[in-house]
């Protein structure tokens, strides 16, 4: 059984401290001869670079993925202090489980330090709105009970755990929610050597984002990764979800690409 840490720090404090870049709302497409089609989001500063979001649609018009890009550039002269981007993501991610991505550039780490102290990029891809995830808030007299209201067990990956009930309102993250961790990576301190993992989130009994989160060292090495992201028994919404999740550089653009793809649509149950 793996030995449940402090996940993740104390976002309510910092919150207000994180530099909340972007809002350069530009929406374009590009076609491919077959017919598919990638339009993107909005778009911010960071760094020296860009992020934007991005969403593709098949040849039948139908959901393909969804994901972010990230200008080679943004990887220098970032802040030395926490920085937050919230984007939208085009129309096209509509029929899709996603509403909008927050990107959080993390330059001394976050607690657990032992597990997660490099410098990393969390990439939260958010199945809530921005004004349900600000309402996630330690004043607020509901925060313990939806804190330990976790989603049924069907509706989380497997292999995902949470911190014991007990602890929910300590362990749960202000203006985020509930991280859970893949069981199976070996999270053990002092030996797990933090790259890059994949996170997911749940907020008062709903499972609410998929979350890459990502150290810019390995960044730097301009890695390919594409893997299975595992799935739950059942779907509490009814929409397309991805099941894989890539990881690349584009040396074309300059940029990096972290993806979740190959959508499935899931009836809610």
């Amino acid at each position: 059984m793996m030995r449940h840490h402090r996940l993740f720090r104390s976002a309510g404090p910092a919150i207000a401290a994180f530099l909340v870049a972007g809002g350069l709302s530009w929406y374009s497409a590009t076609a491919a001869p077959d017919g598919s089609r990638t339009s993107f989001g909005s778009s911010g500063n960071l760094g020296n670079g860009v992020v934007r979001t991005f969403a593709s649609v098949d040849p039948g018009g139908e959901p393909a993925a969804v994901g972010v890009r990230v200008s080679a550039a943004a990887l220098d002269g970032l802040p030395t202090e926490p920085a937050m981007l919230m984007l939208d993501f085009p129309a096209e991610a509509s029929a899709t489980a996603f509403d909008h991505l927050m990107l959080n550039w993390n330059p001394h780490g976050h607690e657990p330090e032992i597990l997660f102290g490099k410098p990393h990029f969390d990439f939260h891809f958010y199945m809530t709105d921005m004004a349900s995830i600000m309402r996630i808030d330690p004043a607020a007299p509901e925060f313990g009970t939806q804190a330990a209201h976790f989603p049924d067990a069907r509706y989380m990956p497997r292999d995902y755990v949470s911190p014991p009930g007990a602890l929910a309102s300590e362990l749960a993250v202000p203006f985020m929610g509930t991280h859970w961790v893949d069981a199976t990576e070996g999270m053990i301190p002092g030996v797990y050597d933090f790259t890059e993992t994949f996170i997911n989130g749940s907020w008062d009994g709903t499972f609410t984002f998929m979350e890459p989160m990502i150290t810019r060292a390995w960044l730097l090495t301009e890695p390919t990764l594409q893997e299975s992201i595992k799935q739950p028994q059942a779907y509490q919404k009814s929409a397309y979800y991805p099941t894989v999740y890539t990881v690349r550089f584009d040396d074309s653009a300059q940029e990096f690409e972290i993806t979740l793809s190959e959508m499935v649509y899931r009836t809610g149950s």
